[in-house]
């Protein structure tokens, strides 16, 4: 079994998440009232109580989704003694999930990780007005299809991929107006179906340009160690180790296209059978089986994911 590790993204999220770790394991108790305490709020209330709408911001989502994938990471080192770099080949995140996976491979401590999440969530919160800006899922369709209809729904405005998620599952992101047209433009050409995502901002497009500008900012002051196993990163879909240039591709992530098909892809071609999902929601073990079927996905969540996971190894 030759074994990757993959970290969700934001809409993974759901109330309860987390819970039954924390009513198993001290260890997860650990993580999240380290986060709790980093940021200053009761996050794993929110994420254990609710209501979906706090859990949902994008201020909330995005540490509360690291804080589970690392909290699984935990457990399966301090109580399974996992070793990653023995493990696995790579790791990979979608979006904020690259976060989650450069500290499971020990670029950043979990506190720094939750603490910069924050940051790039509320920015990304108060980049554009609500309503201002939309996120659609046009399915059905290669993406030469998908860049043609963004192409022509523009008219100007932004309108560009966000996602390129798994055969026939790409996501454009822009204006609320150009994502409304693209979404008709697409139904009219042929595609299968489109989807208005519930969302609060614009992401991974240039609608994002101030986030970019926050996030060179902070991230310019954060120690990154070189990961001891490589991160496939969104920007390139392929494997990066250096720090400064991991630096510049967070950053660059933030108006970027996130390759997530073609990082599936480039790991399978380096002998990758096996991608193992680690956190709340099933979203990337969907895709894997999306992208091609060949390879085998696990996900993991709760408590006897861990344990049949590790009597895997």
């Amino acid at each position: 079994m030759n074994v990757a590790f993959v970290f969700p993204g934001q809409g993974s999220q759901f109330v309860g998440m987390g819970q039954e770790l924390a009513k198993t394991f001290p260890v997860a108790r650990q993580v999240f009232q380290e986060i709790d305490e980093a940021l200053g709020q009761n996050l794993s209330k929110i994420m254990f109580e609710g209501p979906i709408d706090d859990l949902t911001l994008t201020a909330n989502a995005q540490p509360a989704l690291m804080a589970v994938s690392m909290a699984i990471m935990r457990i399966m080192e301090k109580e399974g003694g996992l070793e990653i770099a023995k493990v696995a080949s790579f790791v990979a995140g979608h979006s904020l999930g690259e976060y989650s996976a450069l500290a499971a491979v020990k670029s950043f401590g979990i506190v720094a990780a939750a603490r910069i999440l924050k940051i790039r969530g509320e920015a990304m919160q108060e980049a554009v007005p609500v309503g201002y800006g939309a996120m659609a899922a046009i399915l059905g369709v290669d993406m030469d299809f998908v860049v043609s209809v963004a192409a022509e729904a523009g008219q100007g405005e932004v309108c560009s991929i966000a996602n390129d998620n798994a055969v026939g599952q790409i996501v454009i992101s822009g204006t609320t107006s150009a994502v409304t047209r693209a979404v008709e433009i697409a139904t009219k050409k042929g595609a299968k179906r489109c989807i208005l995502l519930p969302v609060s901002a614009p992401f991974h497009c240039a609608m994002m340009a101030s986030v970019a500008d926050v996030m060179d900012r902070e991230l310019a002051d954060m120690i990154i160690d070189k990961p001891i196993i490589p991160l496939v990163t969104n920007v390139t879909a392929k494997e990066k180790t250096a720090p400064n240039e991991i630096r510049q591709l967070l950053v660059q992530q933030v108006t970027a296209r996130v390759r997530w098909r073609e990082s599936v892809l480039f790991m399978k071609d380096r002998g990758v059978n096996t991608l193992v999902e680690v956190g709340a929601g099933k979203v990337l073990t969907g895709l894997t089986r999306r992208i091609d079927r060949e390879l085998k996905s696990i996900s993991i969540q709760r408590p006897n994911d861990i344990d049949d996971f590790l009597g895997l190894l």
